[in-house]
């Protein structure tokens, strides 16, 4: 009776464990998305912080309906256009949220002389001359990049959405256990993911990069790894050069110069691999 019970017990402690992974996940899904969840779902600041090593599955998510709606539309439309549409569902799926902290960034370091003026630049909601400059240059070098990989190869651009959105999530997470946060303000947007994180979320967050990548060819997958790399200590040397830590913005902006960088990547390699 009393090993049953333990039994019971140990059973129990696991749906718990599983519950709290799914809800940490679809706490994840809201805040980095616009796909509804269960109003049910509980939320807490500490939730949210946690929620972050689901970064990389969500940009899998995202991936894949970009990949499924360029897959419909590439029946109707030459591959041009099916890519156009499905760079614009992955802007609705995500409330282009990402896009505009690569706007912001690039309007307060180009505009602002002091981490003052910068951070107070990058709050404010108007879009200037550098933040429009470089959202245009960012969508046009994603969209050339995704149209000459369908050139090579028609299928292509399905794991450059998969693997790309994954992994450049992941390395814009990571900044987070790296550097410090330097506006915890309540208007941040990263405010609660700004706190201390565990081993167990860069652990999972880390392993989401790995997996997804091992759908490439191997030299292929560590070209994408080391590109990635790059971009994330460029970047972070970057940030803290300019403000001594990252902002929610900053890792937004990360997560959009991974992503055209891993794009370009494929593009480099990907005329010697067939599929």
């Amino acid at each position: 009776m009393s090993t049953e019970h333990q039994t019971q017990s140990k059973s129990s402690l696991t749906e718990s464990g599983y519950r709290y992974q799914w809800q940490l996940f679809l706490v994840a899904l809201a805040f980095f998305t616009r796909i509804p969840i269960p109003t049910s779902t509980p939320f807490s600041t500490e939730r949210l912080n946690h929620a972050n090593r689901y970064f990389g599955v969500i940009g899998i998510i995202v991936g894949v309906i970009c990949s499924l709606i360029y897959l419909l539309f590439i029946l109707l439309f030459p591959a041009t256009i099916a890519i156009g549409i499905a760079m614009i569902s992955g802007l609705l799926i995500t409330g282009a949220f990402h896009e505009d902290g690569l706007a912001d960034v690039f309007d307060g370091f180009g505009g602002g002389w002091t981490v003052e003026s910068k951070l107070n630049i990058m709050k404010d909601s108007r879009l200037g001359t550098y933040g429009a400059s470089a959202l245009v240059m960012a969508l046009g070098l994603k969209w050339l990049a995704l149209v000459s990989l369908a050139d090579i190869n028609l299928y292509f651009p399905i794991y450059a959405f998969i693997v790309i959105h994954c992994i450049s999530r992941v390395a814009a997470a990571s900044l987070i256990f790296s550097y410090p946060y330097v506006r915890a303000d309540q208007d941040s947007k990263v405010k609660p993911l700004a706190n201390q994180q565990s081993l167990l979320d860069i652990g999972i967050l880390l392993t989401t990069g790995i997996l997804v990548l091992s759908i490439l060819p191997l030299s292929l997958a560590l070209s994408c790894l080391i590109t990635t790399i790059l971009i994330r200590q460029s970047c972070g040397y970057w940030f803290n050069h300019q403000l001594g830590g990252y902002t929610g913005d900053c890792l937004g902006a990360t997560q959009q110069l991974a992503e055209i960088a891993g794009y370009l990547t494929l593009l480099t390699f990907a005329s010697h691999y067939h599929f």
